[in-house]
């Protein structure tokens, strides 16, 4: 902005107040993030904030994650939108506390150690169970570490220090105890009946562990005789379909709908190859008579007549493999028909096989007529026949590896041996499969532990209701908020159709069942459980000595009971807790335990991924309500998952994956926590290489609006500050932005919503700063003296400075730490030490806001006037302009000509006129009764600010500058400065 002139030899570029600082325009993250955490560390910064005295706790629980290998994608999300949670809240002047924990038992981590036993020949079952849960528990220590700091390394505040471990022996002991609530409460129970049973994991599964994947089915018809039918009926034979063949040795009924319209059909007429033949008598429902037919080969057929679903009432069929030679009569008993609401005619035949050991619908059947003792037990852990039962022992469903085994196609071959099937076939459908091994899963009936959900709770804690289920129903809905609240819509239907809790694995890493059971006593019998209070807490302070491996020790049963029970009379439970138990106990012993907990035990915020309404918030509900008759927290926060560019699920198959530690070495993570928080996190969201570009372009120009300001608050004092009611408009209008902004940003974080307060940062930063209010100030910041109006724009920075650094401090952690270190240097000096500073409500000015808003609808149409001429090459710069502007409207005219609106379009000169716009000026259609016409300043060019002015020479000591710069320079002469 300078030149030397012969008459001259002032260099007027050192004579201007240009931007000065030392703040780097490359940030270099990558390689200067790790000094800040250290630097972090080292003057303490999480604990300081714990010193501040009087401040509102808040507390967001972190639901654990599995202490088992390096992060991902989905973790580096859920953990920065937690530290956005808790950054920002305590800015806003809460007590902020994070407690990040670990989920470190269960079958993952005991597949591990099975695998690395494999690998050395060594069999788990030959090894001391207490050697083993130790080698799963230095297993889960090793993991826990590393992903600690990968977590820090993100700039993951919190006490990582003392995180909460669901291993610690304290954790172990509130696990117990929390358990034997159940115990005590009387909802706990052992009962025989359909689980999910994983072959491969060898243990029960819970709803929370299934995931469903296409998988293809054998599909097969099975026809059924009467045994006790008269007439036409005697002779016809009902018709079932099922996708799981190997449940038909399981039979034991034949379901009907007692509303479908059923018909008896006549085989007419079959292809060469069919399993039926003319005259053949079947009973279908009408709707599916003839697919299930053509199923069949059969061409030509004839509905002799309807069948009233009451005639089935009473009937006794024949199990398909009825006095099969070689079965010794393993199968020669009755097979009722029963009417069920849960059969349709939508698919199939109309009829369901009843296997009640294979199917909750099928059981549930049962219980309601007591026939829980007609339960079958055909099939082992491994997905095996057992030895009992005849031409298909040892045959698996699934092998060890997941894959189909022999059992489907011996039961079909052995049907067709039987003239018991009349049709086959393959279809693919979604399956349950376990979604650690990835493998298919059975329903199995095995003796297993039950939290009933349905049972009144005896713990007098009914506010919320008097069943398990009614509380968490009446909990989702009264003391919980819900975000976005799409999920508690989820939740509440999963609440209100699932089934009881299943307790037990029959696992080794965990936390045992602390219970006894009464030996050749039945589960129903009242004496069955011991119920003492005196050995739970004996128990307890087991565990918080030794841990729960102190249960696995040689004479632990006789210690405990000692006084108590004689101990040969019970037997010591030794199936594990389902870990879901586990982390929905975290409550107890982190919020309720914990020093950093809260008083009520309590949490402020859960936040997980979408598919923890099915998990840790489904379970942290379930057990909460149970022992303490209401929700462990107030607000649910859910984030959707991680995807490519595309859209498509991340799979290393495919090569789309994106490792947060990958990331971090390219961008460092402040860009990663930039994605974050501009990606609408509560929808499933997108990340690539060319997202990430994008998200590094968003972060260079909000790193140098925040350099620009450093640079132009060189040596500001308090000296220099103006108060708000002298400034002049422009900068009144910053202030009532400002005021607007403030609301917007508590509001936003409060409702933890971080896209809105991003944008609404970056667009004001970027549009309303940098594009607007930077670029008119610019010329008074370089040029003007010790004016009102430099000051005012330099206090203004100064105020913007402090806004914008804690506004952003909880997203761009680092970054922000830079640019306040910049201007705060001091030896224990952060900005994440600071709040969010208060912001006058008296600042905000409406009436102002509106007449800036019309004056720059009139600005664009000058800048666009001028843009045209810059692109035909008339003008080089906007300084070289002096537009005549055109204002019909005369409100309008009166608000342009109360401003500088030549500083404001950045000229030299601006004429504005009242009426019309006269032919060829230039005018915007969407700006309507503004019109520009294009001049050129006249005058001659200021050495100093490059503006073309009448009184460039006016003095004769600086005869090629301004008036007004000559005045600047003659007050930095009087200073001595030149």
């Amino acid at each position: 902005m300078c030149a030397d002139t012969p008459e001259n030899t002032l260099d007027y570029k050192t004579t201007l107040n240009l931007p000065k600082t030392d703040f780097p325009m490359r940030a270099g993250l990558p390689k200067r993030e790790p000094e800040w955490l250290k630097r972090w560390a080292e003057i303490g910064v999480y604990d300081r904030l714990r010193e501040k005295e009087g401040r509102a706790p808040f507390t967001l629980h972190d639901g654990p994650p599995y202490a088992n290998g390096h992060l991902h994608i989905g973790h580096a999300l859920n953990k920065t939108i937690k530290d956005m949670i808790v950054r920002s809240h305590q800015m806003m002047g809460y007590d902020a506390r994070y407690v990040p924990g670990w989920d470190c038992h269960g079958l993952p981590i005991e597949w591990k150690i099975e695998e690395q036993y494999r690998q050395k020949g060594k069999d788990k079952d030959a090894v001391d169970v207490v050697e083993f849960r130790q080698e799963c528990r230095a297993f889960a220590d090793k993991w826990v570490d590393i992903q600690r700091e990968e977590f820090k390394r993100l700039g993951i505040t919190g006490n990582w220090d003392d995180p909460y471990l669901t291993m610690n022996y304290h954790a172990e002991a509130v696990i117990a105890d929390e358990f034997m609530k159940f115990l005590m409460n009387g909802t706990l129970y052992q009962g025989s009946k359909p689980v999910m049973w994983s072959p491969v994991e060898k243990t029960a599964l819970a709803e929370a562990e299934i995931e469903y994947h296409d998988h293809q089915s054998h599909t097969i018809w099975v026809p059924f005789s009467f045994s006790n039918a008269q007439g036409d009926l005697a002779e016809a034979r009902v018709v079932i379909w099922t996708t799981t063949p190997w449940t038909i040795p399981s039979n034991k009924a034949v379901a009907y709908g007692p509303k479908i319209s059923y018909g008896l059909y006549r085989v007419d007429a079959t292809e060469e190859e069919s399993w039926t033949k003319p005259g053949d008598l079947y009973l279908f429902a009408d709707a599916l008579a003839e697919d299930a037919l053509g199923k069949s080969r059969v061409t030509e057929f004839t509905r002799v007549r309807d069948v009233a679903a009451s005639e089935f009432a009473g009937a006794i069929l024949k199990h398909p493999f009825n006095g099969l030679e070689g079965a010794d009569g393993f199968w020669d008993y009755e097979v009722p028909m029963i009417d069920g609401d849960h059969v349709t005619d939508d698919a199939g035949t109309g009829f369901v096989h009843t296997a009640p050991s294979h199917g909750q619908d099928d059981y549930e059947c049962f219980v309601a007529r007591n026939w829980i003792d007609r339960m079958t037990h055909n099939v082992g852990e491994e997905s095996q026949f057992l030895s009992h039962v005849p031409f298909f022992a040892g045959l698996q469903v699934f092998d060890r590896k997941g894959k189909e085994g022999k059992a489907n196609n011996a039961v079909i071959a052995k049907l067709v041996e039987a003239g018991g099937i009349i049709a086959r076939g393959r279809v693919k459908h979604s399956y349950p499969h376990s979604w650690r091994s990835k493998a298919p899963v059975i329903f199995r009936n095995t003796p297993q532990w039950f939290a009933s959900v349905d049972k009144e709770v005896g713990d007098g804690q009914d506010k919320l209701g008097k069943t398990i289920r009614d509380r968490a129903l009446n909990a989702i809905d009264q003391e919980v908020k819900w975000h976005p609240q799409t999920g508690r819509n989820r939740l509440y239907s999963m609440m209100e159709a699932r089934p009881d809790w299943v307790l037990s694995r029959q696992r080794a890493w965990g936390v045992p069942l602390t219970c006894f059971t009464k030996k050749d006593t039945l589960p129903t019998d009242p004496d069955f459980l011991l119920r003492n209070d005196e050995l739970n807490a004996r128990i307890k302070a087991a565990f918080e000595e030794d841990g729960a491996d102190v249960w696995y020790t040689d004479g632990f049963k006789e210690k405990v009971l000692e006084g108590i029970a004689n101990p040969a009379d019970y037997d010591q439970v030794y199936d594990v807790l389902d870990v879901w138990f586990d982390s929905g106990s975290t409550h107890a012993f982190v919020l309720r335990d914990r020093e950093d907990g809260t008083d009520d035990g309590i949490a402020d915020v859960y936040m997980e991924g979408t598919d923890q309404h099915r998990g840790w918030f489904h379970s942290s509900l379930l057990q909460s309500v149970g022992t303490n008759g209401r929700a462990p927290y107030r607000n649910v926060v859910t984030h959707g998952f991680t995807l490519d560019e595309k859209g498509n699920k991340m799979s290393k198959s495919l090569g789309n994956t994106i490792v947060p530690e990958t990331v971090v070495k390219q961008y460092g993570a402040d860009i990663l926590r930039l994605w974050v928080a501009q990606t609408d996190y509560m929808a499933d969201q997108r990340i690539g290489p060319e997202i990430l570009k994008g998200v590094a372009d968003s972060y260079r120009r909000l790193r140098n609006t925040m350099r620009y300001m450093l640079g132009a608050l060189g040596n500001f004092t308090e000296e220099d500050r103006v108060d708000p009611a002298d400034m002049p408009e422009l900068e009144r209008w910053v202030l009532h932005r400002l005021a607007e902004l403030d609301v917007k940003v508590r509001e936003g974080y409060k409702a933890f919503d971080f896209q809105g307060v991003f944008s609404a940062i970056f667009n004001f930063a970027t549009v309303d700063l940098s594009a607007f209010y930077f670029d008119i100030r610019k010329d008074a910041l370089y040029c003007d003296g010790n004016t009102l109006r430099r000051r005012a724009s330099r206090t203004v920075m100064d105020i913007l400075f402090h806004r914008l650094t804690t506004w952003l401090a909880p997203i761009m952690v680092f970054t922000m730490e830079d640019v306040w270190l910049e201007r705060f240097p001091g030896e224990g000096s952060s900005v994440h030490l600071v709040d969010i500073p208060d912001t006058p409500a008296a600042w905000l000015d409406e009436d102002l806001a509106a007449k800036w808003s019309k004056v720059r609808q009139v600005r664009r149409v000058v800048t666009a006037a001028l843009e045209v001429q810059r692109v035909e090459k008339v003008i080089g710069s906007s300084l070289e302009a002096a537009p005549e502007v055109y204002v019909a409207d005369e409100a309008l005219l009166n608000l342009v000509n109360s401003v500088e609106f030549e500083d404001v379009c950045i000229t030299s000169a601006i004429t504005v006129n009242a009426g019309a716009a006269p032919d060829g000026a230039f005018t915007m259609p969407e700006v309507e009764g503004v019109a520009v016409v294009f001049a050129k300043a006249e005058g001659q060019k200021c050495q100093r600010s490059w503006k073309i002015l009448p009184d460039v020479g006016s003095d004769p000591e600086f005869p090629d500058v301004s008036a007004r710069d000559a005045e600047a320079l003659h007050e930095l002469r009087a200073a001595g400065l030149i």
